[in-house]
This record gives structure tokens, sequence and C-alpha cells, in this order.
């Protein structure tokens, strides 16, 4: 892309040459000539700093000293977005791999990219410009939209309906059996699951996470939600738009997640739990089955309570060793006391 291009499409203000043509992105400090790269103002520091970078995204306020760069309000989203687009004419090739196995009855849409050894079973659908990745399963009577990309290894079973611009990064498992038992006396009964899974458009799951089928009905996940990687989604969950949920979360089943929700790593909800829209529970923070944050609130530790009750409890708990000494000096100071 031309940099009057990039420009245009970030809608910033072109500071120098316009015909320049950069490939890719990189950070400020390793970027060539032919790089894009970013960089925010920081406190105090007003100068861009020393870089080879064909061109680089600022604030509007930084001074640039003859480089060629683009000024916007927000440089790291505009250089997102520009990376975005460069990446965008890097499909692979379209065609199946002589080596992958796609049933005939299974549909496949135009211009659509089947790498060596997938499986796409009978009656599944996978929508144009589509890539699946080496080793990918794609089960019976699966649904794909339009511009998905399933990274080498993913399993989708025949349960799931994705939206369009689907993510699923390496060892993703979409549509495996919830975790559905039933107690019999004196042993564990499965409880069957028969539910599917249903994934919004733009939504992008990260390397070997797992979303459950659910029991009865279906588990579903919202428009524009981003899972990192190892997530779990238990049977039956129900997760909004445009929720974020960082490494190791995981989801008991029938938990509900409303929009714009934010999760910390390693964060544990219990069953049939909900999560307020606009909620932020810190990493780590654990909420017991059935109970509820109020929406847009900050929350932490386990069991989640609001983040400043949170933080003066911790502030207590440091400060318990020196409370316990000084109720030992204490208590020896009586008993000297009551001994006279």
């Amino acid at each position: 892309m031309t940099t009057a291009e990039i420009a245009s499409l970030v809608q910033g203000e072109l500071v120098g040459r316009g015909d320049l043509t950069v490939h890719s992105g990189q950070t400020l400090e390793r970027a060539l000539e032919t790089q894009l790269a970013f960089w925010e103002r920081r406190p105090g520091v007003t100068k861009l700093p020393p870089t080879r970078a064909g061109c680089v995204i600022v604030d509007g306020r930084v001074e640039v000293d003859g480089r060629t760069a683009i000024r916007v309000e927000q440089p790291r989203s505009a250089f997102a977005k520009a990376l975005r687009m460069m990446l965008a004419g890097r499909q692979p090739s379209t065609g199946v791999d002589p080596t992958a196995s796609v049933h005939p009855k299974a549909i496949i849409g135009e211009r659509v990219s089947i790498g060596p050894h997938a499986v796409v079973e009978a009656g599944a659908a996978v929508g144009d410009m589509s890539t699946i990745g080496a080793h990918v399963f794609v089960g019976e009577g699966a649904v794909l939209g339009k511009l998905c990309r399933l990274e080498p290894g993913c399993r989708v079973h025949g349960n799931a309906r994705l939206g369009d611009r689907v993510t699923l990064h390496s060892g993703v498992v979409i549509g495996s059996d919830g975790f559905g038992l039933v107690f019999e006396s004196d042993h564990y009964e499965k409880f069957p699951q028969t539910g599917g899974v249903e994934i919004g458009n733009d939504v992008e799951i990260g390397a070997n996470s797992c979303v459950d089928r659910g029991a009865l009905d279906a588990t579903r996940i919202g428009t524009g939600t981003k899972l990192d990687n190892l997530v779990h989604i238990g049977h039956n969950c129900q997760v909004g738009n445009h929720v974020v949920m960082a490494a190791q979360v995981g989801l008991s089943g029938g938990v509900i997640v409303e929009d714009y929700a934010v999760l910390g790593g390693q964060a544990g909800i219990g069953d049939r739990a909900t999560i307020g829209a606009r909620v932020r529970l810190g990493g780590q923070g654990g909420l017991l089955p059935d109970k509820k944050l109020a929406p847009g609130g900050a929350y932490w530790g386990t069991p989640a309570r609001p983040l400043r009750q949170e933080l003066t409890r911790q502030a207590s708990l440091s400060r318990l060793p020196r409370l316990i000494e000084e109720v030992k000096r204490l208590a020896a100071r009586v008993r000297d006391l009551e001994s006279r």
C-alpha cells in the first residue's frame, strides 16, 4: 500500500511523501524502509524517536522532523486497521489439497482453500473465501460462514454453526460434549448432550480453547467476542457480543456473560452465574454458582468483590502478621501485669 492509500484508509493527515510503498508492519525500533510502524506519544516526550520505518502513524501532536508520517487520534488502532488491510491481500491459494477428504455431499463455497489432510464430512457447508488449514476436521452438518479461517488442527463438530469471519486458532474444539452427569444411587451416568453451538460473526478463539455443545439447547457466543488461548466455555453458556476473555478462563455450564464484559486470565465462573454487561473481572477472579455481578462494575478476588473492597481486604491481610505480633506482645504484657 502507498502512504497516501493508508492515510485515506485511516482518515489521517499525511505528512511527507504519499507515493512511498510499504508492504508490512513492524515495531518502531525494528521497522525498515518498506515497513509501517506506529508510535504513541509518551508523557513529557513529544518528538518521534529515531527509526528507519518508511512511514509512522503518530499522535497528531508528535513532532516528526521531516519524516513521512500519518497523524491520527489513535495510532495503535489506525496501525491495526492498515495492517489488516495489508494482510487481507495475502490469502492462501484456493482449491482442495489432494490429500484432503471432502465428501461429495459437502457444500463448498467459492474461492475456498482446504489444506493437507483436512476432513469435511457430508452435509457440512463452508462459506465463500474461507480457509481450512491442514488436519482440520469439519463434521457432518457443520456450517461455516464466509471468510472463516480455521488454523491447522481445529475440530468443528457437526452441531456447530459459525458466522462470517470467524477465526479458530490451532487446536480449538467446537461442539464436543459438555460435562453433563447425573448421579444415580452410587455412580454417575452421562446426561446426553444433544444441543449445538452457535457462534456469531467476527469471533476469534485462541489456540486449544474448547466450546462445548449444549445439553439440550445451544451454547452461544455473540458477535465480535474474542477468546484467548486455553479458554473453556461449558455447555449452555450464553456469551454476549464483544466480550473479551484472557487465557485460561473457565465457564461452568449455563453461565451468562453479557455484552462487553472483560474477564482476566484464569477467572473461574460457577454454574449458572451471571456476569453483567461491561463488567471487568480481574485475573484469577472467581464467582460462585448462581451468583451475579452487577453490570458496569470492576471486580476482583475469589469470591469476586467490588475492586475497591477487594483491594482494602488485601491491604488488611498484608498487615495481619504485624497485628499478630502486636497482639502477642500485648498478651504477654497483660500476663506480666496480672502476675504482679
